[in-house]
């Protein structure tokens, strides 16, 4: 059997130590590993494996939202033919998640794996220091903390510090990292389709660029794409950014002396109450039909999403574990007591939200994302024209 994990070294740790003892117990099971192969992105280098008819028997970084399109083509296994595949999912999500997680036939293809809730990182010292206690919770407050923050500390006419930054590439995942929380999060909690039909062409999509559109006309947010250059956000050159529990690892390795930081739920529209929904970035285990025998398959992604290698998970890669009650659980005590910023990581994904299963979802992202560059980055639409721009573009690829 292979086994392809993603390619970032915590991950490669993990992967590998899993590997070993599965062999070291199952010598007549063994399994060969390797992380996914360098590309632009895995979900591109993944497609290529599939369509080449060599992709690997098991596979542990996939986007949810590509799972249809290989439905479709035939290239999965319906992991709830499994007979322990109820207990197995039982101990780990909700209902309402395997619902998300049912494809169209009725069948479950994925294991829901890990999730990396998309919160606010910001700088505790810099908001405090500039009058602000508590990090912005709403719109208004955002806009009110943007006003002060962002400065020109040295008066040479050119502004040295920001509110926030974003990546403005017009590439169709960036725009998981600001439009879709920001939409999940205005909604209530709802996705970009319902019942197979468009779903975002609302007033909190409009509102959502409404808010967005105004950083940049405001010039809170850079339009500069800061690649390949010093972290603006621990150079504190900007107060906050959108990102998840990975970048715990990066400021702890990084922060300059003295920095401090916290994590906060994504801004809201001003009249929204109740819970804060972001996106889960979930990634999730799949097994393709290529494989020679699914059933010891199964048996290794059981072994990999167990208790102890769940917490094993937590431990190397600082990533969560989708598993219910998890705070709670007496094995994972200890890491949060040891780790107290992933308590609200934690806490934050009882209110997550993943992608739709469409096998035209990247499509339809990257129809927002123009809309979303000639809306919020430029200011050459209004946003009530780019959503509905975007949606009638997505009805048209669902067609």
């Amino acid at each position: 059997m292979t086994y392809w994990s993603a390619n970032n070294p915590y991950e490669q740790k993990f992967a590998k130590e899993i590997v070993a003892e599965w062999n070291l117990v199952h010598p007549d099971m063994p399994v060969k590993y390797q992380p996914v192969p360098e590309g632009q992105s895995s979900e591109e280098v993944i497609l290529a494996a599939v369509v080449g008819k060599s992709p690997p028997d098991i596979y542990s970084n996939m986007w949810p939202g590509d799972v249809q399109l290989y439905v479709n083509a035939k290239a999965l296994v319906p992991l709830s033919q499994f007979a322990d595949f109820d207990s197995l999912m039982n101990s780990r999500v909700k209902e309402e998640m395997l619902e998300e997680a049912r494809s169209e036939d009725g069948q479950v293809y994925q294991i829901p794996w890990k999730t990396n809730p998309v919160m606010m990182i910001y700088n505790k010292k810099m908001l405090r220091e500039n009058g602000f206690p508590n990090p912005p919770r709403t719109y208004s407050e955002f806009i009110e903390q943007a006003k002060v923050i962002t400065a020109d500390l040295d008066g040479d006419g050119y502004t040295d510090r920001y509110m926030g930054l974003r990546d403005i590439r017009v590439v169709w995942w960036q725009r998981l990292f600001d439009y879709y929380p920001f939409y999940i999060a205005a909604s209530g909690g709802q996705t970009l389709l319902k019942n197979g039909e468009v779903f975002f062409d609302n007033s909190a999509s409009v509102t959502v660029f409404t808010f967005l559109q105004s950083l940049y006309k405001n010039k809170y947010f850079p339009l500069e794409k800061y690649q390949g250059r010093v972290d603006p956000f621990l150079a504190e050159r900007v107060a906050l950014r959108f990102t998840g529990p990975h970048e715990i690892a990066h400021t702890e390795k990084f922060k300059p002396e003295g920095f401090e930081y916290a994590f906060a739920p994504i801004p809201v529209p001003d009249s929204l109450e109740g819970p804060v929904y972001t996106y889960g970035d979930f990634k999730n285990i799949v097994i393709f039909k290529t494989g020679q025998d699914p059933e010891k398959a199964w048996a290794f992604v059981k072994f990999m999403t167990s208790r102890k290698n769940d917490y094993r998970l937590l431990t190397t890669i600082h990533q969560l574990p989708v598993r219910k009650k998890i705070l709670s659980d007496s094995l994972f005590q200890a890491y949060f007591e040891k780790n107290p910023q992933m308590i609200i990581f934690a806490k934050q994904a009882e209110y997550v939200r993943s992608t739709d299963l469409s096998k035209d979802l990247k499509e339809i992202f990257d129809a927002i994302s123009q809309e979303y560059e000639a809306c919020v980055i430029y200011g050459a639409k209004s946003p009530e024209k780019a959503v509905a721009e975007a949606a009638r573009r997505a009805r048209l690829i669902l067609q």
